[in-house]
């Protein structure tokens, strides 16, 4: 016989509470005899939560994705253990933090040995389902343990597991024990095994993927975009997603939580929640970190070689060096090249300011303002000192109307928020930039807008 338990599963009775025949007395009970006679096997620890509206069963589910959201947060590592010899099968770095597995595996088989041998007590924790957990402490973590039958599973974790996780863990065991089961029979014999499948598994089943570095798919389907059109939040998401990958290749979910909490008052367990919706239709997308750097490292070394080629002979003055580089050249040079050199990148300033790259063009105008101050040329310093002033003043205003064109449309197109992150950012640039005085009446009509906005939702 094989025999299963399954969590969190839903029942509908079929009966409203007006019509049950029971006068909707002793519900519970109700619903214990109709599992029975249906063939489950129930026990004490059966809880019965009653949801009489769709906003109870959402806020239900929300609460478990933020729930497993903090348990994959507390995950330091995740190591897989021959569970008679202790060996170290598996070590899964979840957060970076450098864990000696061999040691760690000896100081567990120790206390574990020692824990059976005596009357000394290693806390062990109770699941819903009755199966014993080792808890104890190991410098600054905490080490939660289970033994399967073949294989001891060990988590590294900054705090005390919460009883989801230890659930979680239980039902991973059972199934990554079945899945693998040939593999651990032959590890025993042979001492090798394959690991590759296993670490896929591991990341599924702790919702791992949760804290990777996260980007948007390529395309959206038409249906999927009309059902993100019609929801404001992960509307939001997807508009700040883009602009977070605007200026790096990924981002982080707690960076969306903490932009869309800058923006609007949303808790975060529904924002993550539906993030997560999108993650399970994949359109946005996590990326295993180990990925990502290979994705930088490729993009670095493609850069280097289109620099190394299109490079001049007076690199100092036609490459697009950084500062610092400027400074270590600038010591070589005498006043007169320094002249010529601050023409040349004005010269390419201009050009740039001209076709609207503001970029390129504060780059140059900076690199001739550090060579002017370099030699004190007065003359040089204050005129090319306006010029940055008067450029960062244009790239600013051209910022301004932008944002504050694209909160109006997106306030009559009824995307509040949006609209908000947009009048934020006019804000900002309105209180933070000198050219304008602080008695602009925009800031305060933009203040009293986001807050109308935020009542709105």
């Amino acid at each position: 016989m094989v025999y299963f338990q399954i969590n969190r599963i839903g029942f509908n009775c079929g009966y409203s509470k007006n019509k049950c025949p029971k006068n909707a007395k002793n519900c519970a009970l109700c619903i214990k005899n109709k599992l029975k006679e249906l063939g489950f096997e129930i026990d004490s620890n059966l809880e019965i939560f009653e949801l009489d509206s769709e906003e109870k069963r959402l806020k239900l589910e929300q609460d478990i994705i933020w729930q497993k959201f903090l348990d994959v947060l507390n995950i330091k590592t995740i190591i897989i253990m021959e569970k008679e010899s202790g060996l170290t099968l598996l070590n899964y770095d979840v957060s970076g933090v450098d864990v000696d597995a061999s040691l760690l595996s000896g100081f567990i088989q120790a206390n574990i040995i020692f824990s059976e041998s005596s009357e000394v007590s290693i806390h062990k924790a109770k699941s819903m389902f009755e199966y014993h957990f080792y808890e104890f402490q190991y410098k600054n973590f905490n080490i939660l343990l289970k033994d399967g039958k073949y294989i001891r599973v060990c988590l590294i974790l900054d705090h005390k597991a919460s009883d989801e996780m230890r659930n979680n863990v239980f039902r991973f065991l059972d199934q990554f024990e079945d899945h693998f089961k040939e593999e651990f029979v032959n590890f025993q014999s042979s001492g090798s095994i394959d690991i590759k499948d296993m670490v896929e598994n591991i990341i599924k089943s702790f919702y791992i993927d949760l804290v990777f570095p996260m980007t948007l798919a390529h395309s959206i389907p038409p249906l999927e975009l009309e059902k993100i059109k019609r929801n404001l939040i992960q509307k939001a998401i997807i508009n700040l997603a883009k602009e977070l990958i605007s200026t790096k290749p990924f981002f982080f979910v707690n960076n969306m939580l903490n932009s869309l909490k800058k923006i609007v008052h949303i808790e975060p367990n529904i924002v993550l929640y539906e993030i997560y919706q999108l993650l399970e239709k994949r359109i946005i997308v996590p990326t295993p970190i180990e990925t990502i750097a290979n994705r930088i490292e490729t993009l670095q070394e493609a850069n280097h070689k289109r620099i190394t080629k299109i490079k001049s002979i007076s690199s100092i003055i036609i490459d697009d060096s950084d500062i610092d580089n400027l400074k270590e050249n600038i010591e070589n040079i005498d006043e007169e090249t320094a002249k010529k050199m601050i023409r040349e990148f004005m010269k390419k300033g201009k050009t740039a300011e001209k076709e609207l790259v503001y970029q390129v063009t504060d780059k140059e105008y900076n690199k001739a303002l550090l060579i002017a101050k370099e030699f004190n040329l007065k003359e040089d310093i204050n005129k090319i000192s306006q010029k940055i002033f008067d450029l960062e003043s244009k790239s600013k205003q051209i910022e301004l109307n932008f944002n504050i064109e694209m909160a109006e449309n997106t306030e009559k197109n009824g995307d509040i928020i949006n609209s908000i992150n947009y009048y934020q950012k006019a804000l900002k640039i309105l209180e933070s930039f000198l050219i304008y005085n602080i008695i602009d009446p925009r800031i305060k009509k933009f203040k009293k807008k986001i807050l109308k906005l935020r009542e709105e939702i």
